[in-house]
This record gives C-alpha cells, structure tokens and sequence, in this order.
C-alpha cells in the first residue's frame, strides 16, 4: 500500500502548542487517494530535526513526504517553492542551538525547488474556500532546515519519491496572545491538508499560472 509521510512539529518559542503538530496528528492513517497517511512529530532543533525525519523515511518508505510547520504571523496556507542553504537563527532551537549564517550541507547546492506541484495546490486549497499561496521563502530557521534538508536526502535518491514544505498560521488560541495577529482553526488546516495530499498524490505536472511575489 501506497504511504504518504507528514511530518510536523513540537511547540517552540514559548510556545504550548504548535499548530502543525495539532493538525497532522489528525491525519493519521487516514486514507487519501488509495495511500496511507502516517504521522511523524519532529523536534524543533537543528540536526535532530533532520536525524528523525530520514529516520521516518527509511522506515515506511513513502511515496510522498510533506513537512508541515507554523509561521505565527502570517494568515494563510504557504506552499513553500524552495529551501536554501543556510541556517540563521533569530532565537535558539528547543535544545539551544542558534546557528548563524551555517550551511546545512557543507557541498551542498545553495537551494532546492519543491518536488510537489505547488501551484496546483494552491489552486485546490483555494477551491475548498481556504487563504493559500506561493511562498517564496520558508525562512532560515529549523522550518528551512527539516525543507533543504529532506529535499536534498530525496535528491540524493534520485527524487525517486516526492517532496515539500507547507507553512500554516497559529491557531484561534495562539493568535489571541498575539493582538491583531491572523489565525486559522485546526479543522481548516486538516482541510487544506488533506486537499495538498490529494492534488500532490494526482499531479505529476504543475499547472502554469501567476504565483510570484513582487517582494
């Protein structure tokens, strides 16, 4: 049976929950599309982020992997386009690790594109009456980190199985200690999963359409 692995992560930043964790967590074995939903929560610290996650890969040996985390601050769904090589930690990771201006990989390349047909997610993640876009940047700290570093371990495979980043806001709850911060209920961001999962397990060739940022 076909498998599709989610990951997402621990609370952080003085955080008591973090969203993605909330959302995917929900996920678990369900059924999209003929394939298997498995769930795996990540620690949010360099390096051990990234340890689990190929941990997780080599176990069920999935057909699609997409990395879920949060992004306080923004207000909807952000199918990431690329990830770069670089850790700059604003703050420390939960482990108190705060790498500046590091490659993630030494001889790496300086960014990887996303395997999954972004645009095309989007596109049904809107459909369903949900905020989404292109993002253009999945940041520099551990978000970007678990992104180049599972893109760069599926290229190294032969991108045999395919791969991505999603960012989605806080939650009701963390956005009311945030005033006049966005926020997106869990319900709606399983939703919106569940649709990503679906159009990336459908579509092997992104459709062609506006996506870009002009800053």
């Amino acid at each position: 049976m076909k498998k599709v692995l989610i990951t997402a992560f621990e609370p952080f930043d003085g955080e008591l929950v973090n969203p993605s964790w909330e959302a995917v967590r929900q996920l678990n074995e369900r059924m999209l599309c003929g394939a298997r939903v498995v769930v795996k929560q990540l620690p949010c610290v360099f390096g051990t982020s990234l340890t689990s996650l190929y941990a997780a890969i080599d176990e069920h040996q999935p057909e699609l992997v997409i990395s879920v985390g949060q992004a306080g601050g923004r207000a909807e769904i952000s199918v990431e386009r690329i990830g770069i090589n670089i850790d700059d930690a604003r703050i420390p990771d939960n482990q108190g690790n705060q790498p500046i201006d590091e490659m993630i990989v030494a001889d790496g390349p300086a960014a990887y594109f996303s395997t999954l047909p972004i645009k095309a997610m989007v596109e049904a993640i809107r459909e369903a009456g949900i905020p989404a876009s292109v993002s253009q940047t999945a940041g520099t700290y551990v978000c970007n980190h678990v992104m180049y570093g599972l893109l760069h371990r599926l290229a190294a495979q032969g991108n045999k199985i395919r791969g991505g980043f999603i960012h989605i806001p806080w939650l009701p709850e963390q956005a009311a200690k945030h005033p006049g911060a966005p926020s997106m209920s869990a319900q709606t961001v399983i939703l919106a999963l569940e649709m990503a999962v679906t159009i990336a397990l459908r579509t092997r060739q992104d459709i062609r359409q506006t996506g870009g940022a002009t800053h």
